[in-house]
């Protein structure tokens, strides 16, 4: 690929970035792709999350989801989050995982340890609904259709 012309000095540097601490964070589904396994047996959810509230806004974070594997138990797991996620949206029977993008809910993160092969990165551990005056809630979708403006940004 041809560079010339490239002058870094008018562009930002990209950011390095610490895992986030601990806690619980605002967010929403931001991009979701279904990606095949490692050893091409089956595939995996991916889940694009974006934090939207908070010093750490703007922030990304993944979350893989094993809905179709030769081993029960991942399938098992990724269902059981996958049903966290739809209470936590309100969506409880999407027919495509887009229809669970944009819709505020409350994730836990928690930060899993360097070891010898990856720096520290943080994991996923729970879904549940985006809080309002102390409920939890979840955007009827005929509100969230009522409107282009996402509901965390009104």
């Amino acid at each position: 690929m041809e560079l010339n012309g490239f002058n870094a000095a008018a562009i930002e540097p990209a950011a390095t970035y610490e895992p986030l601490p601990a806690g619980n964070y605002s967010a929403v589904i931001v991009e979701s792709e279904e990606k095949p396994t490692k050893a091409m047996t089956g595939s995996y959810l991916q889940l694009g999350l974006e934090i939207v509230e908070g010093q750490y806004a703007g922030r990304k974070l993944i979350d893989r989801l094993n809905l179709n594997n030769p081993n029960q138990i991942a399938v098992d797991i990724a269902q059981r989050t996958l049903s966290a996620i739809c209470h936590a949206t309100g969506v409880m029977t999407p027919k495509d995982s887009s229809e669970l993008h944009d819709k505020p809910l409350v994730v836990k993160v928690a930060v899993k340890a360097a070891d010898g092969q990856y720096s520290a990165s943080n994991e996923i551990k729970g879904y549940s609904g985006a809080k309002t005056n102390g409920a939890a809630t979840a955007a009827p979708a005929e509100a969230s259709a009522a409107s282009s403006t996402p509901p965390w940004k009104r």
